[in-house]
């Protein structure tokens, strides 16, 4: 696929009706759009095991406490922080097979939509899950 803003190739992936939520995956994705494909697999890889924070810029009211250093308002989304790594991972696979060198990818467009709205349904009163659209453009860095 060619980009026509960059003038490069670029590699995409996908992950739809993604069962996090979708706050969420807007924060993870804001943190690691412009970062090396290395760098943020490492990084959600920390956020997954509960070691590293994601910041909180958008959705942080409600008690989002400030975390150590100058991080600011801050979570752990950890299973958010694990699907979004799925795809950057996917994303990359798929630039290698395009022939990219994935020493130099870097993530040009991550975005997070909302999905469809499904219920669950049980003995109680229903509620709606929690679905999520994340798309996922890597590319060759200057």
């Amino acid at each position: 696929m060619e980009n026509k803003a960059e003038g490069g190739k670029v590699a995409k992936a996908r992950g739809l009706g993604l069962g996090i939520s979708f706050k969420q995956a807007v924060e993870v994705c804001d943190f690691v759009r412009g970062k090396p494909v290395s760098a943020a697999v490492a990084y959600l890889g920390s956020v997954a095991g509960g070691k590293s924070a994601v910041p909180f810029r958008r959705f942080n009211r409600g008690g989002t406490g400030h975390r150590s250093g100058s991080l600011g308002p801050g979570r752990f989304p950890m299973k958010t922080a694990s699907e979004i790594m799925r795809i950057v991972r996917s994303a990359e696979a798929n630039a290698r097979n395009m022939g990219l060198d994935s020493g130099k990818l870097a993530i040009v467009h991550i975005a997070a939509n909302r999905g469809s709205k499904a219920y669950h349904y049980g003995r109680k009163r229903r509620r709606l899950m929690k679905r999520t659209h994340v798309e996922v453009l890597v590319g060759e860095g200057k």
